[in-house]
């Protein structure tokens, strides 16, 4: 029995001994990589100028909500909303929230349209999961991509359906495949045609989407007036419009490998010039302009932002984060 007791209480030592060993070596490890200096309990507009807006994924209780730091210093404690999404944007005062509904099968999402304080304007329940979210320049269009069948453009047999909701009118589309679509000068039929990716021109009348039809990816540049749109291009996904309207951030289809199949470049629409940018990691976003030099998007549980000439190296701007938004 004595022998016993000495047993146990050895084996006791030595768990206190490799649980203090553990605290020491984390200690100087640094920091827990999962922490992040958050401030709660504080207003989030999204017409304040010079902020970076995200969704946080550190873990926490704050899993998910629209976060925000100062634009010129990043790494600055993130300030925490109480809005959740699963994909966000923002432009011209108005905020769009893809938010997927819980445990609901088949699954459903919401899509929120908020002011600039975050209040609600209008809440549209559609079939699907969160994809891609966009405000048009001028604030006045919110438009989407949910996936109805599949979670990633890796595999092979998804739909999607994007829609557009006009805050002036409205009108709301729940799906484009209505437009008419035009190859070469000819009107296109198919029924595995998919849209995905819209990106809006200041105009507001002039959009750009990816179509997908019979194994390829198009470019699209479509009237949102006369819902036409004409193939301009092949091999382009997830357009995303310069603020100055002169070009196109996107992602470029450069490998067969299921696990880094794209690459970001930028598709200058006068000149048809395309620059691979230098981020070399497979990206699947729709990066998001922080302005006419600098794009910015999601990878590796990050974002990250780039040059949009193809010079430079990328730069980790927010860790635990996505979906990022420029003001």
């Amino acid at each position: 029995m004595r022998a016993r007791i000495l047993g146990v209480v050895a084996a006791v030592v030595v768990l206190i001994a490799a649980a203090v060993g553990y605290g020491v070596l984390s200690r100087d490890r640094g920091p827990d990589v999962n922490s992040v200096a958050v401030v709660t309990g504080q207003p989030v507009s999204v017409q304040a100028k010079g902020q970076l807006l995200f969704r946080n994924t550190a873990e926490g209780p704050d899993f998910g909500h629209l976060a925000t730091v100062p634009a010129d210093r990043p790494g600055e404690p993130r300030k925490v909303s109480g809005l959740s999404c699963d994909r966000f944007a923002t432009s011209a005062g108005t905020a769009l929230c893809l938010s997927a509904q819980p445990g609901v099968l088949p699954p459903m999402t919401d899509v929120i349209v908020l002011d600039k304080d975050l209040k609600e304007i209008r809440r549209i329940e559609l079939p699907g999961t969160p994809s891609r979210g966009r405000v048009s320049p001028d604030g006045k269009l919110a438009y989407w991509t949910l996936f109805v069948n599949g979670d990633s453009y890796a595999e092979t047999g998804f739909s999607t359906r994007a829609g557009i909701f006009n805050l002036k009118t409205g009108k709301l589309m729940k799906s484009i495949e209505e437009m008419g679509l035009l190859l070469d000068g000819k009107p296109y039929y198919s029924s595995d045609v998919n849209y995905w990716g819209i990106t809006f021109a200041p105009d507001g009348k002039k959009f750009y989407a990816t179509v997908g039809t019979k194994g390829k990816t198009y470019l699209v540049e479509a009237d949102y007036e006369k819902l036409v749109a004409r193939m301009i291009r092949e091999n382009v996904e997830c357009p995303s419009l310069s603020p100055d309207a002169k070009r196109i951030a996107f992602k470029k289809k450069v490998s067969a490998d299921l696990a880094a199949p794209w690459r970001l470049a930028v598709l200058d629409l006068a000149s048809g010039k395309e620059t691979l940018l230098a981020e070399t990691r497979s990206v699947d976003d729709q990066a998001a302009w922080l302005d006419d030099r600098t794009v910015a998007y999601g990878v590796d549980s990050a974002v990250w932002s780039v040059p949009a000439d193809g010079s430079g190296a990328p730069r980790e701007l927010v860790a635990q984060a996505a979906s990022p938004a420029g003001v």
